[in-house]
């Protein structure tokens, strides 16, 4: 039986499932490798602060993902497709991990 996300720990494996995933993927993956280059080992804990503070509110992301995006955008057109299916992987991978009050609210 699936689990709520309780905790950082649960974020961490969500995360790091999800980022699994991206990083293989045909369509959106070469964004993140080939684009953006992201260096995962500070790419990850942004986004373990990022989620944990979303779904528990702790405060501890001081972020602006939509600059981030912007600068991302001028370097490769984001279109409504990519977010989608984007957001698609996204939902999978809580879906096949998790489930709860706090897993609906991603």
């Amino acid at each position: 039986m699936k689990k709520d996300i309780r905790n950082r720990k649960d974020i961490e494996r969500l995360i790091n499932r999800f980022y699994d995933k991206i990083k293989t993927d045909t369509v959106i993956g070469f964004i993140f490798t080939d684009i953006a280059k992201v260096h995962w080992e500070q790419h990850l804990p942004v986004m373990y602060d990022f989620w944990e503070n979303a779904i528990f509110h702790t405060g501890n992301y001081a972020g602006n993902p939509l600059e981030s995006h912007k600068k991302l955008h001028h370097l490769f057109p984001l279109t409504p497709a990519h977010f989608d299916h984007w957001n698609k992987l996204f939902a999978d991978t809580v879906d096949a991990h998790f489930e709860g009050t706090n897993a609906r609210l991603l």
